[in-house]
């Protein structure tokens, strides 16, 4: 039987799903929920006609250099390769987020919309803050909307989507 908690539900699900399954399962609403996040995103960007944020392509730089590693090429070539690994690690953090919650699932834990978001913001905003590329602490009330809303997008399609295939 499950139980309900103001963090989330534990108990196990109606179905016998494996470890592997409830893994790829919240990989797989992980991505949608990405692709929900990035959707908001675009939409703010238009909307407001704000630019793309540097952060993602700061922050491979950052781990490259921390990793003591060179991204090859020169000028646009570099440049390009920066900014599809940039790109590359949101969709690895989030696919990764939805994967981890698919093991929480598997052990009986069903994390809500909130703790979902808070989850996903402390993966993506943590090692940007520790690598020294972000500081929440400096945000305005709209640079905290602006990063608040995408997530919690993805939280919610995140969380509807493992419901959905735990019924």
């Amino acid at each position: 039987m499950a139980i309900r908690t103001p963090l989330g539900t534990i108990g196990k699900g109606r179905r016998g799903i494996s470890l592997l399954g409830w893994t790829l399962r919240g990989a797989a609403a992980g991505a949608a929920g990405t692709t929900v996040l990035n959707v908001v995103t675009y939409l703010d960007m238009a909307v407001r006609g704000r630019p793309a944020s540097s952060t993602p392509e700061t922050t491979v730089e950052k781990l490259a250099q921390t990793a003591h590693l060179t991204i090859p090429g020169d000028g646009v070539k570099r440049a390009s390769r920066v900014e599809g690994l940039g790109a590359l690690t949101g969709l690895v953090a989030g696919v990764g987020v939805g994967g981890l919650l698919g093991l929480a699932r598997a052990s009986g834990f069903r994390a809500g919309t909130l703790l979902t978001t808070l989850t996903v913001l402390v993966s993506t905003n943590g090692p940007m803050t520790v690598l020294g590329v972000t500081d929440p602490r400096t945000w305005s009330a709209v640079d905290w909307i602006s990063d608040l809303v995408p997530h919690l997008a993805y939280a919610a399609v995140v969380t509807t989507t493992m419901d959905a295939l735990d019924r």
